[in-house]
């Protein structure tokens, strides 16, 4: 009997160890061929505030960290690099922040994506005007 409890103890210590060291606890992300664990590394190995992290199609997509400060320091962090660029931040509404250039538009829709962690997506013509 002991021996059987302890063989269980060390299954559900070795699968709890699995999912701590994959970040499999995160929620899935809107991005294909991206896991957590990739996701946190670049963030946590970059020295800015918001790393991109993938690009698909027409769209970029960035990290930042909350810091425990709510969504309003990623917003914050969000607008300084979309501003860096020569974009004027216009206004917030919702989940999107508006920015223009000239005669452009440009839209950032965050996400909380985990307590610490906001994804933002941003039209790929903020890189490429």
């Amino acid at each position: 009997m002991k021996k059987g409890l302890f063989i269980f103890g060390f299954v559900i210590v070795i699968i709890v160890g699995f999912i701590f060291v994959n970040k499999s606890y995160y929620p899935p992300l809107p991005i294909e061929n991206l896991t957590a664990k990739e996701v946190i590394q670049k963030l946590k190995k970059s020295d800015n505030k918001v790393v991109e992290i993938a690009e698909e199609d027409e769209t970029i997509w960035y990290i930042t960290k909350n810091e425990n400060e709510g969504i309003r320091k990623a917003d914050e962090n969000i607008k300084q690099m979309i501003i860096s660029n020569g974009w004027e931040f216009k206004n917030k509404d919702g989940a999107g922040l508006f920015f223009k250039k000239n005669e452009e538009r440009l839209v950032a829709t965050t996400q909380m994506w985990s307590e610490n962690y906001v994804l933002v997506k941003v039209d790929s013509k903020f890189k490429n005007p």
